[in-house]
């Protein structure tokens, strides 16, 4: 693990990914959709499996919406398209009904079992913790307050703001400025190789949450941290600031 204290001296806030970061999505999304694939008797492919299609789609159109930089499309409006879809290659019969019931499970996702301590500890040293997230405003709202997280984050900010979705760098940089910091003193922290090859581009010193142990994958943008998980995590920024 990449453990370079001397590399983020200096920091004045810790920026987080929310989905698949501080909440366990590709969990959350499977306890949600197997009691409804049960219903479809659908058998073909494990809850899992079915839930990757649908992440990895919602990916796909978020990122292609952001190449595009047009109009912002909102992330509950890319969710359903993504559902819609993944229901269709696995050939369930489905209403808009049950999409939308199952886009809004986004919004009812747990937090990773390190996430609550790790992030009071790090607030108790004066970091500021901030959330950059795709999810559109409404959804992070209530998201973030079911996660049990709400009381640790001193600003919750919606990609909306900058209208494009992550890793497009005005996302980054328009989060920086609400903040009231130049992007060299935050911290951006993901689960996710592209979003801090984004951040990383935009200025941002970067952490890499390596959960599921597996290689990073960019030499041009590399991390200023990688880490096992969120105690890891945590134990690190407070030694590197002298906040212990």
């Amino acid at each position: 693990m990449t453990n370079n204290e001397d590399a983020i001296r200096g920091i004045k806030a810790l920026m987080f990914d929310f989905y698949g970061t501080v909440v366990d999505m590709q969990a959350g999304l499977t306890e949600a959709i197997t009691p409804y694939l049960a219903q479809k008797n659908y058998t073909a492919n494990p809850a899992s499996r079915v839930v990757t299609w649908w992440r990895r789609t919602h990916f796909e159109n978020s990122m292609i919406d952001a190449l595009l930089h047009r109009e912002h499309t909102p992330y509950r409006e890319i969710g359903r398209q993504a559902v819609h879809y993944t229901l269709d290659r696995a050939g369930i019969e489905h209403t808009d009904e049950e999409v939308v019931g199952l886009v809004a499970q986004i919004e009812r996702l747990k937090p990773f079992s390190d996430v609550v301590d790790a992030l009071a500890l790090v607030k108790a040293g004066g970091t500021k913790l901030v959330i950059l997230s795709n999810g559109d405003p409404d959804m992070l709202t209530s998201g973030v307050r079911y996660s049990g997280t709400e009381h640790l984050w001193d600003r919750v900010v919606s990609v909306a703001t900058a209208n494009s979705f992550k890793p497009h760098r005005d996302t980054y940089r328009t989060a920086a400025d609400l903040i009231r910091l130049a992007p060299e003193e935050v911290l951006f922290v993901a689960n996710h190789a592209f979003d801090c090859v984004g951040a990383k581009a935009a200025g941002m010193r970067t952490a890499f949450v390596d959960r599921r142990r597996r290689p990073f994958g960019n030499t041009l943008y590399e991390p200023d941290l990688i880490v096992d998980d969120f105690a890891h995590l945590a134990k690190t920024v407070t030694s590197a600031l002298g906040r212990a």
